[in-house]
């Protein structure tokens, strides 16, 4: 089992930027693929970014492709979400989520899953 915390949503203005980070705990870390996604009210939720266990490999939802970077700490159990020029189209519930087998962009693949956290961009 692997427990995730997700934190650092909040409201910030067109173009602004945040920082999202996901905290993990339970079994090592360095098992699984991370990955973030996004659910908007009314849409299925969908692929933002992935990082492979080492941090060597990455994938990004071409929506976000140039804006958002993904990167891991695996001294720190911590993987982040850098998210700039924002967009209202940005505005989601943001997950992240772990995956022991494959650095995957599926959502149904995923093993772990944190309780997300709200980011609103205003136009």
């Amino acid at each position: 089992q692997v427990q995730l915390v997700e934190s650092g949503g909040g409201l910030v203005q067109a173009g602004g930027s945040l920082r999202l980070s996901c905290a993990a705990s339970g079994r090592t870390f360095t098992r699984y693929a991370m990955g973030w996604f996004r659910q908007a009210p009314g849409k299925e939720r969908e692929f933002v970014a992935v990082i492979s266990w080492s941090g060597r490999t990455t994938y990004y939802a071409d929506s976000v492709k140039g804006r958002f970077t993904i990167s891991r700490d695996n001294a720190k159990n911590t993987v982040y979400l850098q998210m700039n020029s924002l967009k209202p189209e940005d505005t989601a519930v943001y997950y992240c989520a772990a995956d022991e087998t494959k650095t995957t962009t599926k959502v149904d693949e995923y093993d772990y899953w944190g309780q997300g956290t709200q980011v609103t961009v205003s136009s």
